[in-house]
């Protein structure tokens, strides 16, 4: 097997630092780290802590400006081969910096990238929160979640199976960045896709604009 670089993001929504959200974060990357270098393959890691960008991600929701801070996110978000999204759960759910964050992201900025998803909470009740709130907007985003998700109460942390699950999410992301499927999407079935008008960043340049219905949809009128 050849040596491939890889580039892993951490997008962490926790608000404390230290943060219990940002350390699984960080555990499950060197788990990734350590076990793409066992298959030859190196791992470039960087993060986007939420909480540094909270004011642009509003500021995107409300007015669709995207400043540069925000901008710099979504480029690392594009050119990552792995993603690990970690969110601290409030209310039975992800906490909202974290779902406003991806509410703001193009639809096809994600498609067929492998994502690992994690939540942490204070109590052991809202362990399914990653697969029953996270997995669902993901699907939406259409990424390759890791069939294995991860979820850590204060109790957890001491407790072994949480390790074995990190193991388990981290090898799955390995062999789902191996597989080169989000870029085999790109060149062989990008155009399968229903993109939306606008979407991809401005990549998506097959779309027709000399037609009837574009024209009367940009104020003109049909021939």
């Amino acid at each position: 097997m050849s040596t491939e670089r890889f580039r892993l993001v951490l997008v962490s929504a926790g608000t404390s630092d230290p943060s219990s959200t940002q350390l699984l974060a960080d555990r499950t990357a060197d788990r990734v780290t350590a076990l793409a270098a066992r298959h030859g393959h190196e791992v470039t890691t960087s993060g986007i802590e939420l909480r540094e960008i909270a004011a642009d991600i509003s500021t995107a929701l409300v007015s669709q400006l995207v400043t540069p801070r925000l901008r710099q996110a979504i480029t690392a978000l594009g050119e990552a081969d792995g993603i690990i999204a970690t969110a601290p759960v409030y209310k039975a759910g992800p906490s909202g910096l974290f779902t406003s964050f991806f509410h703001v992201l193009d639809n096809d900025l994600l498609i067929a990238k492998p994502v690992v998803l994690a939540a942490t909470a204070g109590t052991a009740r809202h362990a399914l929160v990653a697969d029953e709130a996270m997995r669902p907007m993901f699907a939406y985003l259409r990424t390759l979640t890791a069939p294995t998700s991860l979820f850590a109460a204060p109790e957890d942390w001491s407790d072994p199976a949480l390790n074995a699950r990190i193991e388990r999410a981290a090898r799955e992301l390995v062999l789902l960045m191996e597989s080169g499927f989000a870029d085999r999407i790109k060149d062989e079935a990008w155009q399968s896709y229903q993109h939306e008008y606008g979407s991809a960043g401005g990549t998506e340049t097959a779309i027709d604009l000399d037609t009837d219905l574009m024209r009367l949809a940009t104020g003109g009128s049909a021939t």
